[in-house]
């Protein structure tokens, strides 16, 4: 290709900013196909709270993105350090070799971390972050002497992305059944949803902390020699943000200790400020063994994930002749200098505007603003905590979900908001820049849009 051949910048803005010719080629995730392509919802540009569409609108965003744009759309100094990185280093393998930023990005989040999670493996995504994190755990028994712990035990309704090991201990039918027989070794918990004793309940629901019992019943029935670890999400989020109950998460570390097994919370959803703080287990006061994370990390803005693990599990490995590779595993972006700048600038940026914070700050605005839809036609449940929520509808006769994705197009298409729908759940979990005009924008839009779909 000629010089004078290659699409100019402004030719790629406008090809980015314009409904394309064909959308036939391109097989999109998580969604269905046929049904978006003949009426597609395009983004063109974003800045602050509000996407721009490819017909001029200005959408509010009221998911960031998907769960990850904490810090807001397209913020200066985020974009300026991609940039720079660009133009300076474009990857370098992590491989036997490395590149300074992924070290100093491990220190920078080392120390907003629980203790004693102070040892950071870089990844590309949540579900790279899930599958490196059971791999670690079935490593560390090994590396101990304990092999034989090779049970994983996940948890109904649990989200831990699209590899073998997250959809083999997740809990969504839909992301498990067409794939075979899954991971062998592997329990579930039953999940913590519970409308019928708990719905419209104001943050963490006050009923189902026994249900961290099963987890006794599962150790009993495989033996605590052979489990080496449970994860679960704090806050479930792909499910319809399915909330903890007041003191489970607490009862779910006690057992795990005292059968010697690793807890692992999946916080690629809840991390980087979404319920306050940098990670929920500082907001529940529960430590797990590892973090994983990703989304929110980066702002979204480049691909990357990352697993916190304890310095105990770190240091179990660093034993033998100090030439021998410890973890055999690692991805050819692991650190990744553009991820790296981006995710060093995003750490920037909610330290100097308290992005942690606002959760907490706004949570009560919030928590009375989406509870004002109790009442609503059709609204069965409402559910919240720091800036996330969940409206649960009934579903139609004609088949779950059907009403949750008319509110989620009508809400777009005639409202200009973009929420989130899982079957009849709309979530929302807007960026954390947002006041409290944003939170009455969304919650008027989303009224007005569930009482047109009655």
């Amino acid at each position: 290709m000629s010089s004078s051949d290659t699409p100019s910048a402004h030719d790629l803005q406008a090809l980015a900013t314009a409904t394309p010719e064909r959308t036939d080629a391109f097989w999109m995730p998580f969604t269905a196909n046929r049904q978006f392509k003949k009426s597609p919802r395009l983004l063109a540009s974003a800045e602050g709270m509000y996407y721009r569409s490819v017909d001029g609108r200005e959408v509010l965003d009221g998911t960031a993105g998907l769960w990850c744009v904490n810090a807001g759309h397209g913020h200066p100094h985020i974009v300026g350090a991609i940039q720079k990185q660009a133009a300076t280093l474009d990857y370098a393998p992590a491989f036997q070799m490395g590149h300074p930023l992924p070290f100093i990005l491990a220190e920078r989040l080392a120390a907003i971390a629980p203790d004693p999670l102070k040892h950071v493996f870089f990844t590309n995504s949540g579900s790279e972050s899930v599958d490196t994190a059971l791999k670690i755990a079935l490593a560390y028994h090994r590396v101990r002497g304990e092999g034989q712990r090779t049970r994983l035990i996940g948890r109904e309704k649990g989200y831990h992305g699209v590899g073998f090991g997250g959809i083999s201990v997740g809990g969504m039918v839909n992301n498990r059944k067409f794939f075979g027989s899954m991971l062998p070794g592997v329990d579930h918990l039953p999940h913590t949803l519970d409308i019928k004793r708990n719905g419209f309940s104001r943050g963490l629901p006050a009923r189902g902390a026994e249900l961290a019992e099963d987890l006794e019943r599962i150790v009993a029935l495989h033996d605590a020699s052979t489990i080496a670890a449970v994860i679960i999400e704090p806050i479930s989020g792909s499910a319809g943000v399915v909330l903890p109950p007041e003191g489970y998460l607490k009862r779910i570390r006690e057992i795990c200790d005292k059968h010697g097994i690793l807890l692992i919370f999946d916080e690629v959803i809840t991390g980087f400020g979404r319920v306050g703080k940098a990670f929920a287990a500082q907001r529940f006061g529960v430590v797990p063994d590892m973090i994983t994370t990703a989304k929110g990390l980066t702002n979204g803005a480049v691909p990357m994930g990352a697993v916190f693990t304890s310095k105990g599990i770190h240091d179990a490995f660093m034993h033998g002749p100090e030439g021998a590779i410890e973890l055999f595993h690692g991805y050819t972006y692991s650190g990744h200098p553009l991820a790296c700048a981006a995710a060093l600038a995003t750490l920037d940026v909610y330290e100097s505007e308290g992005l942690f914070e606002k959760s907490i700050e706004l949570g009560p605005y919030w928590e009375d603003a989406i509870h004002s839809l109790k009442g609503l036609p059709n609204v069965i449940d409402v559910r919240n905590y720091g800036l996330v929520g969940a409206v649960e509808l009934a579903a139609r006769p004609e088949g779950v979900g059907q009403r949750g994705y008319e509110v989620f197009n009508r809400c777009y298409f005639e409202q200009n908001l973009m929420v989130r729908c899982t079957g009849d759940v709309i979530a929302l979990s807007p960026p954390l820049i947002l006041n409290k005009e944003h939170i009455d924008r969304i919650f008027d839009r989303l009224a007005a849009t569930i009482r047109a779909t009655a």
